[in-house]
């Protein structure tokens, strides 16, 4: 059975609200492919239950699983690829440089999902920056879902997921077999801070940051909402540290204080000299 009109503009509504997230007309087919496993598992046969139940209720714990299941969750190993040749190359050795004598740097992984992207950073800075041994490093790294945030803390991927990407080299090297699964090692899994966080609401403290990685998540937000997490991330950035989004997503005409720069093939933006 199809969502109708008033059930699908209740979860629009719902999303936007909660996460700022902008689901156009004509996407119904979406929430049901989305929605359709959270009701089996309230025992419930369709969407349109699922709807009915959280009309009924005050907000809580169902509609917090709603605008998690809502977000999307498809990340990879090193995807992308050259986002990460930048970091090797130009990015970390570059801020390595800057930070010499206070020997400390930060890393936020904006939108993490199940973790790849931080944990492909981890396994970079192991494999190429040995000299960051007896420096303070954060790398942290969040997302909206918190079912994503444990699962990240895990560490644990499906051969699918980890043959998605990550070298076999790095396979063998940073993780042990755990039944039909794979699992980070420890000390790499150290690495990562890992929180929840909606980007459209309210931020935890955090340090002043040399680069911030928000990728492939604008794109689901409305304009106002893009202006005002750049402008957080901008406030954020150290004058010197660097911003890498998607490559679908852009600055441009949302806050005219980043510059655009072209590192190792890919683009990142640094803010632009007063």
């Amino acid at each position: 059975m199809a969502l109708g009109e008033p059930e699908f503009d209740y979860i629009r509504s719902l999303v936007h609200e909660r996460a700022a997230i902008v689901l156009e007309p004509g996407k119904s087919y979406l929430v049901e492919s989305r929605l359709m496993p959270l009701a089996r598992a309230e025992g419930l046969a369709t969407v349109a239950e699922l709807v009915a139940r959280m009309r009924a209720q005050r907000a809580g714990r169902l509609h917090r699983l709603v605008v998690e299941a809502m977000t999307t969750n498809e990340t990879s190993f090193f995807r992308d690829l050259r986002p990460f040749a930048a970091l090797r190359d130009v990015v970390l050795p570059d801020l390595l440089a800057r930070r010499a004598a206070e020997r400390t740097l930060s890393l936020w992984c904006a939108a993490a999902s199940s973790g790849q992207e931080p944990y492909s950073v981890a396994m970079l800075l192991r494999e190429h920056f040995p000299q960051l041994e007896g420096w303070t490093v954060r790398l942290l790294a969040s997302d909206i879902s918190e079912e994503m945030v444990a699962r990240a803390r895990e560490g644990r991927y499906r051969q699918l997921e980890v043959n998605r990407g990550l070298p076999a080299a790095l396979l063998v090297k940073y993780f042990e077999k755990a039944g039909v699964e794979w699992r980070l090692r420890e000390d790499v899994r150290r690495m990562v801070e890992f929180f929840t966080v909606n980007l459209a609401d309210a931020w935890p403290a955090l340090p002043p940051m040399d680069a911030i990685l928000v990728r492939n998540v604008l794109i689901y937000f409305d304009v106002e909402t893009k202006r005002a997490i750049l402008g957080r991330m901008r406030r954020l950035l150290r004058p010197d540290g660097y911003l890498f989004l998607g490559g679908a997503e852009t600055t441009m005409n949302l806050d005219d204080a980043f510059e655009r720069v072209v590192v190792s093939g890919t683009t990142c933006y640094r803010v632009a000299p007063a």
